[in-house]
């Protein structure tokens, strides 16, 4: 494992707002990385950080935990942030809201959900009909978890306003706190929440909603036009990076995954992050490329209008580029 530039600020803002022409570092250009939330689920990104795949395309990274896409957004867009990562659904919003120097989307990351429903026992034989009646910890409206979990309710048969209680009023990241002492029947965990809440024995993974949904675009990276405009050299180093990081979680084991990002997640013990990288890879999370393939769009543009959250329809060409994902792989 090879020394890593970056920095990395959890569930903060960066210091200054970056303007204007790119900054350049005695280790690069200076890319701030706004990400929706810091998983295992986005796994290639940190061995491109660990692998030191970002200082071998000259990125001095810093990479900050926005803590929602609404978060990430709003960093994004005010200048606080050069790269966006989280749920397309954002962009779709922004665009749709009349923003003029809207975001665009170049990579796409996860084509699977990654969270998972947790119950109180285990549920060896668990149906989604059996949500009929029960409380569920649920996501932010409008929000690609919670969109997913209403889409794979509907796919069941399931009415998620009458058939259960969907409780949304927990900020995102503490649903698994709030689960371990509230009355509810059910809550919908990313990793490592999810495995976290097994290992202490206060709940139990019942299913994969990334298998139960299937193949969606669930999250990509992403820059407002104008950066786009004039920074292409950096977005295509950046997208080089994380292919680089692609290539290596669908070409290594479990064991070797989470050897190489155990230090982005010290809080997780290694044999339950080997644990939950086989989740995912057992349920085909990653893309082997980072193109996002119109299909795809349309396929999340459904999704936001079945949830009621899609303003109007958006054009695949204004909000998605492949140009850096397919340079990538040549």
């Amino acid at each position: 494992m090879r020394k890593k530039v970056c920095r990395i600020l959890i569930g903060g803002m960066c210091i200054a707002a970056l303007t204007g022409c790119a900054q350049e570092t005695s280790a690069g250009t200076l890319v701030t990385l706004n990400e929706v939330a810091h998983s295992i689920f986005y796994a290639p990104q940190y061995v491109a950080i660990e692998e030191g795949y970002f200082e071998d395309e000259g990125i001095d990274l810093t990479l900050v935990n926005g803590g929602g896409a609404d978060k990430v957004m709003t960093a994004m867009i005010s200048g606080d942030a050069d790269i966006g990562f989280m749920g397309s659904e954002a962009s779709i919003y922004t665009y749709a809201g009349g923003e003029e120097d809207y975001a665009v989307n170049f990579a796409q990351l996860t084509q699977r959900a990654g969270n998972f429903l947790v119950g109180r026992v285990p549920e060896e034989d668990f149906r989604w009909s059996d949500l009929k009646g029960k409380k569920v910890l649920g996501g932010r409206a409008g929000g690609m978890p919670q969109m997913v979990f209403e889409y794979i309710l509907k796919k069941n048969g399931l009415d998620p306003k009458t058939d259960l209680e969907i409780d949304q009023s927990i900020n995102f990241g503490l649903t698994a706190a709030a689960f371990t002492g509230d009355d509810s029947d059910y809550t919908v965990e990313f990793e490592p929440f999810a495995t976290g809440l097994e290992t202490a024995g206060e709940g139990y993974v019942v299913a994969s909603l990334g298998e139960e949904s299937g193949y969606v675009p669930y999250t990509a990276y992403c820059v407002k036009r104008s950066y786009l405009e004039e920074n292409p050299e950096i977005v295509q180093k950046f997208t080089n990076a994380i292919q680089k990081g692609m290539d290596y979680v669908n070409t290594h084991s479990a064991e070797e995954i989470a050897r190489t990002i155990h230090p982005q997640f010290k809080e997780t013990g290694l044999e339950d992050l080997v644990t939950i990288v086989k989740r995912y890879q057992e349920q085909d999370t990653w893309k082997e490329d980072l193109v996002f393939e119109e299909e795809s769009f349309e396929l999340l543009q459904n999704i936001l209008e079945e949830a009621g959250e899609l303003p109007m329809r958006v054009p695949y060409e204004d909000l998605i580029t492949t140009e850096f994902a397919k340079a990538a792989i040549e």
